[in-house]
């Protein structure tokens, strides 16, 4: 089913169903072209008849200019040999990678940075009569792109915030091609490359944070592990038989392990008296 009807762009506007004037010149080159195609038939056929695939379109040029009808395809179409020529266009969804672009960040940070587009041609006509390499002039357009977007962006977010980059270039990527009949149908950034200093840099700051953080934990640890014990001493402090109890439940743990060597706790006060009677 072939689109008819008017494509407007930002260059020039296209109709389809324009009437195609010719010069006297041009109406006997058409005339001679169709005569020699009916002397040479069944012969001529071969030449006139043309395929395209089911993800292609052909933009046929009659004489140099856009013949009427709109792209054809997909299926059999025919072209008269000498004044017709046509280009083929895919209409598949096209990927490539952007080449590592060195970026300058805006807390001046120096990172390569490398992406993948997937596009692909939505309208065949405009890509032809618009731009002279559609493909190309969108690997190119994507290049740029991507160093504007992240010079301005700080390594935090180009770290953090990489979908919300993405969708930022895909929609800015899209707004630019569209005059060339491409549609930017995805945007990812692959990768975020750092100096090798700035890597160690960072991996430092990281492993401080790290065991900053455990020296807190194991402070905090000990401040309610000695609350703790201070409320124990309290409770055992009011009970005269608490810490005789304490002192059984030690050393059936210390049994139940299968030590050969057990403290035994000695009173001072006891040592203290036979001091004082032994000087007496």
């Amino acid at each position: 089913m072939q689109r008819q009807g008017t494509v407007r762009t930002c260059s020039r506007v296209v109709d389809h169903n324009q009437k195609i004037s010719y010069s006297a010149c041009g109406w006997i080159v058409t005339i001679l072209s169709y005569l020699l195609v009916l002397f040479t038939l069944p012969l001529s056929i071969f030449f006139c008849i043309k395929v395209v695939q089911e993800y292609e379109r052909a933009v046929i040029f009659r004489l140099g200019r856009l013949k009427k009808g709109g792209a054809r395809g997909p299926g059999i179409f025919f072209i008269v040999p000498c004044i017709d020529s046509f280009k083929k266009i895919d209409l598949r969804v096209v990927s490539f990678d952007v080449p590592p672009q060195e970026i300058l960040s805006k807390d001046s940070v120096t990172v390569a940075v490398d992406a993948v587009v997937y596009f692909r041609i939505s309208n065949a006509i405009v890509s032809v009569i618009n731009v002279e390499d559609a493909p190309r002039s969108t690997k190119l357009l994507a290049q740029t792109t991507l160093r504007n977007f992240l010079g301005t962006r700080t390594l935090a977010e180009m770290l953090s915030s990489r979908d919300a980059i993405s969708q930022q270039m895909q929609n800015s990527l899209d707004e630019g091609t569209d005059p060339w009949g491409v549609k930017v149908e995805r945007v990812e950034i692959k990768d975020v490359r750092l100096p090798l200093q700035l890597q160690r840099a960072m991996a430092a700051e990281a492993e401080a944070a790290r065991a900053a953080g455990a020296k807190i934990i194991a402070a905090e640890g000990e401040q309610l592990a000695s609350r703790a014990l201070a409320d124990a001493a309290d409770i055992i402090a009011t009970s005269p038989c608490a810490i005789q109890l304490r002192y059984l439940q030690t050393l059936n743990s210390i049994s139940s392990e299968k030590n050969n060597t057990i403290i035994f706790p000695f009173p001072t006060e006891l040592i203290t008296k036979f001091i004082q009677s032994a000087a007496g």
